[in-house]
């Protein structure tokens, strides 16, 4: 890093220590990728208002910015290379057709997180994919988003291997999740989503470390590592349970996640049911 740009980060951090009572945090992850000859201090016109932090501030001292960042894909390419390759979880690695990373939108404001990969994910290289991926696109669409819009990933990279001669999927267990879990936190440091999604209590254990059932989990906000943090229930779960007022509860879980990100909300969606 050259030293204008050197003293550019320093004066911020200063600015934060300053004008906060919570000293200034980066994750060793996003230290990591600084690359030196990415970034260039350059001057601002003189402005009344300066963007800081995402919010608008008046007189801010901050009157340089950092240009020629990597963007977020490229951020995740490296991730996504690893994940490819790895084999910390001997079963998975020898039974897996290919590794399930994410897909969407790196610059996305919502990202969705299931538990793990099932037999079409596997197959196909890509999360929520089968029947339970197609109602999650149905319930995107609905909040007028498109698929490509927001970022879908599973706590878990690739399918939990299931014996022989067996169908269906397994849950992931406790051990295999913390063992992928910091690829996961790599994911959501990069793309720094103003809202999270949990679909099911899988994803719920897997984020948060705690059990419990979705009757108390859902509907009700919760955070992980400061950002906002919505559980409901796993798509699959409405492909069991058909009854309207389930899908229901559902679709209210969605209906705060567009007043949370201040999207418009129609009265056709308001009175939707999936």
């Amino acid at each position: 890093m050259t030293q204008p740009a050197l003293d550019f980060v320093i004066a911020a951090l200063e600015k934060i220590r300053e004008s906060s009572d919570r000293a200034p945090r980066a994750s060793r992850t996003m230290l990591g990728r600084l690359q030196p000859a990415d970034f260039v201090a350059v001057s601002l016109p003189a402005t009344p208002e300066l963007r800081e932090g995402g919010r608008e501030t008046s007189g801010s001292p901050m009157g340089r910015r950092l240009q020629g960042a990597p963007n977020k894909a490229q951020l995740l390419e490296p991730i996504r290379e690893r994940v490819c390759a790895c084999t910390k979880c001997a079963n998975l690695a020898s039974s897996r057709t290919q590794t399930v990373f994410g897909v969407g939108n790196p610059d996305a404001d919502l990202m969705f997180i299931g538990e793990a990969p099932g037999v079409d994910e596997d197959q196909r290289g890509e999360p929520f994919v089968g029947r339970a991926g197609q109602l999650l696109t149905k319930i995107i669409k609905a909040m007028n988003f498109a698929r490509e819009d927001v970022y879908i990933a599973n706590v878990l990279k690739c399918r939990p291997d299931t014996p022989s001669g067996t169908f269906g999927n397994r849950a992931p267990t406790p051990v295999e999740m913390q063992t992928c879990l910091p690829y996961l936190v790599e994911q959501i440091e990069i793309i720094q989503p103003k809202v999270l999604v949990a679909l099911g209590a899988v994803a719920v254990e897997g984020l948060l470390g705690m059990r419990g059932t979705m009757r108390e989990l859902r509907g009700r906000w919760h955070a992980y590592n400061g950002i906002p943090l919505m559980i409901t229930y796993h798509p699959a779960y409405l492909l069991r349970n058909q009854a309207p007022s389930e899908k229901r509860k559902v679709w209210e879980d969605m209906l705060q996640v567009l007043e949370r990100l201040e999207q418009p909300i129609s009265e056709r969606q308001r009175n939707y049911f999936l």
